[in-house]
């Protein structure tokens, strides 16, 4: 019987072996196809226990069936559901329009998949073993499921659209010739992907990705030894919530809820550096508990990316940079132990607008963030801080941040300028602590006051003058711009003349000070 005579009658092609022809009838009845044995180590898709022809199938009938499959028997659908199945040679449906529903489970792929520029509705491979699987380009109506499938040599899926979900859960991916465990540079998902406790070993890539929600990376495990990046996703976009979170083991139900007490929990790991610069995120970015390992080169690069909320709540990195160079945040959800210590966090233009603490952070160890941030003195993260203490209300913290951030600038003047700025703080700190201005000039005017006490002072004009008074001559003295006309009635000498001198000089500096220190608050108001 030829081919297309088999096609069009629904009868069995006469090449067809034992397992190809149940195949063959199972799809016309859409209905399961399981050659399994029961036994868990011999059925393990993944294992060495060889599959004999018994449960052997070849590609191209599976593809003849998908592209060109016999018609269904009355009041069915076809589909094509294979369980526990080996499949000899390439899946090639690369270009084709493959109408039947298709879902594989437990299966083993002796060579790739090919999918390019493919068109399904949906797709599920779960808990198959794939060399590689080659999907540049595919479209899919509604779900591609690749859950707990292993695949030895990577997965492409570069300006890949998938309808609705992409499931990667619990898959284990090995990196292909050029390093890259998943390309998908480009991809579209209209809904949720998932990539919970994923395995990748070599680089994944989501350049210019679109995900509709959500994008779950719970539990994840990223690693690239052999180069710079693990995660490489800049120019991504997720219209609501990027989890680099934990995931709770054991319990399919867990995913994207909260592990009840006692679950064993994986966190999202990665070792090689990460990515996202320029990213758009909807809701969040989370990184609760997230760990990253990277070498003196690596970093976790945030710059320019967009989001209402960066939880940045992990782990601090021992070795490797933080950069946030660029960044728009709303809400800034973090902890003190996250942050890396001192060079190894970059926020040059890193603008948020709300602080939201987890656990302790005190404004010093808050300053040691910024100064962190800054090997060099620059004003603007310092400006920031303050800027966003005032509008919660933190007056006080955030003239002491202003503080900070004149004595770090003072380390920057030449020493004729710094030792301005040391007189500017240890009188009334940079003018933001002008209750220091009052404790000066009273301390000043008792001084002199109890000193003129004891001075000689003949009257300039003896025929008239008011009566002496050391606390208003003093007080003259001090005040600059004000003439109480004392010091114009009475003549000093010797010593006491040095003395005022002294005090006028004082009065002058004193004055300047609280000048330039009311200039700059009237400047940052």
């Amino acid at each position: 019987m030829t081919e297309g005579a088999g096609i069009r009658t629904g009868d069995l092609p006469d090449d067809l072996t034992a397992a190809e022809a149940g195949m063959w009838q199972a799809f016309r009845n859409g209905s399961v196809y399981d050659l399994s044995s029961g036994d868990i180590v011999v059925d393990d898709p993944h294992g060495s226990h060889p599959w004999g022809p018994e449960r052997t199938v070849r590609a191209r009938i599976v593809c003849w069936l998908l592209l060109d499959g016999p018609p269904a028997l009355p009041g069915r659908v076809p589909a094509l559901k294979l369980v526990g199945l080996r499949i000899t040679g390439t899946v090639e449906l690369a270009g084709g329009q493959v109408t039947p529903y298709v879902e594989l489970r437990g299966c083993r792929f002796d060579e790739e998949v090919r999918l390019p520029e493919a068109r399904f509705t949906t797709v599920r491979l779960v808990d198959c073993s794939v060399p590689r699987l080659e999907a540049a380009r595919v479209n899919t109506e509604g779900d591609l499921h690749l859950p707990r499938c292993r695949f030895r040599y990577g997965v492409r899926l570069t300006d890949a659209h998938i309808g609705t979900d992409l499931l990667l859960n619990q898959a284990f991916v090995h990196r292909d010739r050029s390093g890259r465990s998943i390309v998908a540079d480009g991809m579209t998902v209209g809904q949720d992907l998932q990539a919970e406790m994923l395995e990748s070993h070599g680089e994944l890539s989501l350049r210019g990705a679109q995900v509709g929600v959500s994008l779950s990376l719970r539990g994840a495990r990223l690693a690239n030894p052999y180069a710079r990046l693990a995660l490489n996703a800049p120019q991504l976009t997720v219209e609501r919530t990027l989890y680099l979170t934990p995931a709770g083991v054991g319990n399919p139900l867990l995913s994207g809820t909260t592990p009840a007490r006692g679950t064993r929990i994986q966190r999202f790991e990665c070792q090689g550096g990460v990515r996202l610069d320029d990213g758009r995120f909807g809701d969040a970015v989370d990184m609760e508990r997230a760990r990253f390992v990277f070498t003196d080169d690596q970093e976790l690069s945030l710059r320019r990316v967009q989001t209402p909320e960066l939880r940045f709540l992990g782990d601090r990195p021992e070795r490797g940079k933080v950069v946030l160079s660029g960044a728009r945040i709303v809400n800034l959800v973090d902890r003190a132990s996250s942050w890396p210590e001192a060079g190894k966090l970059h926020m040059g233009g890193f603008a948020y607008e709300n602080l939201v603490p987890q656990g302790p952070f005190p404004l010093t160890r808050r300053l040691d963030w910024v100064a962190a941030a800054t090997a060099e003195y620059a004003p603007e993260p310092y400006e920031r801080l303050a800027a966003v203490l005032r509008a919660a209300g933190e007056d006080e913290d955030a003239r002491e941040v202003l503080l900070a951030k004149q004595r770090r600038r003072r380390e920057t003047l030449p020493p004729a300028a710094k030792c301005w700025g040391y007189v500017q703080d240890w009188t009334v700190a940079y003018g933001y602590r002008p209750g220091r201005a009052a404790v000066w000039m009273a301390v000043l005017w008792a001084a002199g006051t109890l000193a003129f006490a004891h001075a000689a002072h003949p009257a300039v004009d003896p025929g008239g003058h008011a009566a002496w008074s050391p606390a208003l001559f003093t007080l003259d003295l001090l005040l600059p711009v004000i003439d109480l006309g004392q010091v114009g009635q009475w003549q000093l000498r010797g010593g006491w003349q040095w003395l005022a001198t002294v005090v006028i000089l004082l009065g002058w500096t004193l004055a300047t000070t609280v000048a330039a220190g009311a200039t700059r608050l009237l400047r940052r108001s």
